[in-house]
């Protein structure tokens, strides 16, 4: 599904948060391999589980036609600075609910841009009737774990020693949902 463009200015960088375009798709694949090796917060080392500009055309093409499903992108100056998407499932018992993901290049944070995806897509999840938003985030990743708390979701559990990281320990994973408001 599509949304509308939305302009955001935060500490003077003025982004714009809108759905992607299969012209996207080349530097969404140049921005995922970035923002891969940039951080371990994601599931992935850099070069792992790789999308190509083809592979992120048809991601984009089916998030735009499915009504469970958004593909985000912030751009800063024509350029892509990070990308959220949400994906929901087409079988019926699953259908009320959505996973979201989210990353942005190291040079952007700071400015706001994780929040903004959030809120979009929160505000797309409530419009569309959306009843549960899922995420998966390292427990160690205190800023991303503090703003999803902030705008409701609630952790459901603990998967332990689920990630090994760079230092040679494992870290726990928090599954952490929101549930719309009525």
């Amino acid at each position: 599904m599509n949304v509308s463009p939305m302009e955001y200015t935060f500490r003077g960088l003025n982004y714009e948060i809108r759905s992607a375009t299969e012209k996207d798709a080349k530097n969404l694949s140049e921005v995922r391999l970035q923002i891969d090796g940039e951080t371990e917060n994601m599931d992935r080392v850099q070069g792992e589980a790789y999308i190509d500009e083809a592979g992120f055309k048809k991601i984009i093409k089916a998030d735009s036609e499915k009504i469970n499903n958004i593909f985000l992108v912030a751009e800063v100056n024509g350029k892509i600075a990070g990308f959220c998407r949400c994906e929901g499932s087409m079988l019926k018992r699953a259908s009320h609910k959505v996973e979201f993901g989210v990353c942005v290049l190291k040079e952007y944070w700071g400015y706001s841009i994780g929040k903004s995806f959030l809120a979009e897509s929160i505000n797309w999840a409530d419009t569309n009737g959306i009843e549960k938003m899922a995420l998966s985030v390292l427990e160690i990743n205190e800023k991303a774990v503090t703003l999803y708390k902030r705008f409701g979701f609630e952790v459901e559990g603990i998967l332990k020693k689920d990630k090994l990281l760079s230092d040679g320990k494992f870290y726990n994973t928090l599954l952490m949902a929101r549930f719309r408001e009525e």
